[in-house]
């Protein structure tokens, strides 16, 4: 084996270990408090179906819970009993952002439409997906953002193109150096 090799090794280690750093430091953060807070949703027209539980807010809709931030073209609001259950947005694209715990920046997506599934604190993004943190990219055809148990999933689905990572050096630079 020659040092090249070893060096090469010790690099693919350094970058899984960013990269595991990166996904978990997306998803563990949120800030926990957001939930607790009040919902907040506006549009330029509201339609709603007390017979199907459903708001349906249409142009240049938000909702925003604490720091969390989801914006769109239209927005479906299904309710059960008297709990928001899941906020469906579909935009050209629809956006979502929220802060991060300690410092760590805040989390920005798009898709073609996002799915705030209120109880279990779960993001589905759809269609051109793409989740950043801090100069760090990851993309695919849906992603699956499960901000209470800390897992990302990105999928290409059956369209062609494949799940992508772009990694900020100065993130990667930022782990500790071998000694």
């Amino acid at each position: 084996m020659s040092y090249q090799s070893n060096s090469r090794s010790s690099n693919r280690c350094r970058y899984f270990i960013a990269l595991s750093l990166w996904v978990v430091s997306v998803s563990c953060f949120a800030l926990a408090s957001d939930a607790d807070q009040p919902i907040h949703i506006e549009g330029d027209d509201a339609e709603i179906d007390q017979n199907n539980e459903t708001i349906v807010y249409t142009g240049s809709v938000e909702v925003v819970q604490g720091t969390l931030r989801v914006q769109g073209d239209r927005m479906v609001v299904k309710i059960k009993g008297d709990q928001v259950e899941r906020i469906t947005t579909i935009g050209a694209p629809a956006r979502y952002q929220q802060e991060l715990e300690d410092d760590q920046g805040v989390v920005h997506a798009h898709a073609d439409s996002i799915i705030y599934h209120m109880a279990a604190e779960r993001i589905y993004l759809n269609g051109k997906a793409s989740l950043i943190q801090e100069g760090n990219e990851l993309e695919g055809e849906s992603i699956r953002y499960d901000i209470v148990n800390g897992k990302v999933d990105a999928s290409a689905g059956d369209k062609p193109g494949r799940v992508r990572m772009q990694l900020d050096p100065q993130t990667a630079n930022s782990e500790p150096s071998e000694q």
